[in-house]
């Protein structure tokens, strides 16, 4: 019997999953990383005695990492959050949500006034949500019209027609919630996938259900221990992996894909699949081929400034999860158009990550490791070495109004800006999430996980359908693996 062979490009998540998926097909699977180490976004800092998470903090739908544990592979560990996020309003307001719903529902109707029945209706719409459309949406490669125009899925779409997908996230929440401390807790979801709740689509209101009603977790040793524990599945399946080795270009030839090039060398497959961003798949691994008309119009995401600081200090005001909401939603997202030369924005929503509140080893004793991250605009050229310095200033002074002084107690800090995320990702421009969905049609204009052109070139990761995080990540490989046993059968 001859052996299929498949190469994969990146070993963030979706490379990792989908080397998984393939390898238990029975496939020979190598992967190529451009970095010495795996995990694309998702990485990690040691300096000093502190440990930092580098890429996504935030864990949710953990199973989708079970299920690709081999046998005999050593579990994942991660605990649920009793407590999902900590709120900080511009008004002195402080709300500690907790992760059991009804609980959430009373807290939050105790702080805003929206009566905890109002709350729970409206999780359980987000819930209804979630499983009508995320066999299609999420799971599933509806870019193909056979497989989003079937019986099952049309009842499907119909039922999601209450929802009205006209509306924004946040004319929905706005409608369902009335209280503008509330709407903009729920708002923030569409940072998720560094989209505008002003624009994105009602339908993004689905992404709450995943952390109010199944749950947020972390993951015990890090962030990081789930690459770790992905690599180390792959390897027991024997995959392989070559580091250091960025891919030049994919090979075509007659019509399919047949290989790579790194280092000068040809590596010959069946099978290709890119996991990394699409927008250089296109323009720098297909360089002789037609670009598709969504990859030469971008409509990229956000991205991000964050500034990894090791404290002298503990916080008691601190949760693992905390929100700095800023005083004006609206005018923060209107400065993060890409119109016009990206501004920071003097009154940010700042994100504080504090994972040495679960693990005291990520700092020294009496100390914290503060991941603290702000929405900017994707890189077009600014000096953001500048705009590092102000947008620092405008972190610590909002940090200070609500009790958390900082300045005088940082002895460890590392700044990463979209610029640096571009270099060290590979994210066209350092958009975290590739296109936004900032419309109706957005998940639409995402790229498919498979090529109409070459059959056997496919896509995963966080630029491509389904769309960024750990999730849809996970999600994508699952979609690849379902296309490549398709492909697989065409030509047996």
């Amino acid at each position: 019997m001859i052996e299929t062979t498949a190469l994969v490009i990146g070993s963030g998540v979706g490379g990792l999953a989908t080397a998984i998926r393939l390898a238990r097909m029975g496939i020979r699977v190598r992967v190529f990383e451009k970095n010495e180490v795996p995990g694309g976004k998702i990485s990690e800092i040691r300096a000093n005695g502190y440990r930092f998470d580098t890429g996504p903090s935030l864990f949710t739908l953990p199973g989708l990492v079970d299920e690709l544990q081999p046998g005999s592979g050593r579990a994942l560990e991660y605990d649920k959050l009793e407590i999902i996020s900590r709120y900080f309003f511009s008004d002195g307001t402080v709300f500690t949500a907790p992760a059991e719903p009804s609980l959430f529902a009373r807290e939050l109707a105790r702080v805003t006034g929206v009566s905890g029945d109002r709350i729970l209706r409206y999780l359980d719409d987000t819930r209804l949500l979630y499983e009508q459309s995320s066999p299609v949406f999420l799971f599933s490669a509806f870019h193909r019209l056979s497989k989003l125009f079937n019986a099952q899925n049309l009842g499907i779409l119909r039922a999601m027609l209450r929802f009205n997908p006209l509306l924004s996230m946040h004319a929905y929440n706005q409608k369902a919630l009335r209280n503008p401390q509330a709407v903009q807790l729920f708002d923030r979801y569409a940072t998720y996938n560094g989209s505008d709740p002003y624009k994105a689509p009602a339908m993004l209101n689905m992404i709450a259900h995943l952390e109010h009603n199944l749950g947020a977790y972390f993951s015990r040793g890090g962030m990081y221990q789930i690459v770790e524990r992905l690599v180390q599945w792959a390897l027991q399946l024997g995959v392989e992996f070559r580091y250091n080795q960025e891919v030049e270009s994919i090979l075509i030839r007659e019509g399919k894909a047949t290989g790579i090039i790194t280092g000068g060398k040809e590596y010959p497959a069946d099978l290709v699949i890119s996991a990394g961003d699409i927008f250089r798949t296109w323009s720098r691994l297909l360089p002789g081929e037609r670009t598709p008309r969504r990859i030469k119009k971008p409509r990229l995401s956000t991205s991000a400034m964050i500034f990894y600081l090791g404290v002298r200090k503990r916080f008691e005001q601190l949760d693992v999860h905390n929100i700095f909401f800023s005083g004006n939603y609206r005018e923060e997202f209107r400065a993060l158009s890409p119109r016009k030369a990206a501004v920071m924005y003097p009154d940010p929503t700042v994100y504080v990550y504090n994972s040495s509140h679960l693990e005291p080893g990520d700092a020294p004793p009496g100390c914290s490791n503060l991941f603290v991250m702000i929405n900017t605009p994707y890189d077009r050229g600014e000096d953001w070495e500048h705009l590092a310095i102000q947008a620092r200033k405008n972190i610590l002074k909002k940090l200070l109004a609500h009790g958390i002084g900082l300045e005088q107690a940082i002895e460890f800090e590392q700044v990463a800006t979209p610029k640096s995320i571009d270099h060290t990702t590979l994210s066209t421009a350092g958009a975290l999430y590739g296109n936004h969905s900032n419309s109706a049609l957005s998940a639409f204009n995402r790229h498919p996980n498979f090529s109409r052109r070459f059959p056997n070139l496919f896509f995963a990761g966080g630029s491509v359908h389904p769309g960024g995080g750990i999730p849809l990540c996970l999600a994508s490989a699952k979609i690849v693996e379902d296309e490549v046993k398709s492909y697989l059968e065409s030509v047996s």
